[in-house]
């Protein structure tokens, strides 16, 4: 009998970047094992870079919603992975007993902020977002 899929909640403060890429890499890498989802704290909307840069490996992010939090709150996660340490710390109680693991990645806008250069941006999605691949790749077994 096949064993039920791990279901996976990426959780960061504005479900724009991080969270989103990292739910993409889920259904892209490991779609056989792990139903994933994403939300933030206080969404901000799909961030455009985090769209092109996920194109760009070959994975298209471009028709997932960038949600609230408490719009998901009624599934029932095995583990919710906070990928920003503003999540971990005001990651709240959830109505099930589930397992939170912590894992932060830089943030590409943050880091992109103060830059013109389009190239120059890139270069910090890209980077987070090959990161977030290669944490993705491991699971769910990492976070059993």
């Amino acid at each position: 009998m096949p064993q039920d899929k791990v279901n996976i909640l990426f959780l960061c403060s504005g479900n724009s970047c991080r969270s989103q890429m990292a739910e993409g890499w889920a259904r892209q890498l490991r779609g056989g094992v792990i139903r994933a989802h994403s939300a933030g704290l206080e969404p901000r909307g799909l961030d455009p870079y985090a769209v092109r840069v996920m194109r760009e490996a070959g994975v298209d992010i471009s028709d997932q919603k960038s949600k609230r939090l408490k719009e998901v709150l009624d599934r029932d996660f095995d583990v919710v992975i906070t990928v920003c340490d503003n999540a971990y710390e005001n990651c709240p109680v959830f109505p099930r007993p589930v397992r939170v693991v912590h894992r932060n990645f830089d943030d590409p806008p943050r880091l992109a902020a103060q830059l013109t250069d389009e190239e120059e941006i890139l270069t910090h999605y890209r980077r987070v977002r090959d990161e977030l691949r290669r944490f993705v790749e491991t699971l769910p077994d990492a976070v059993r």
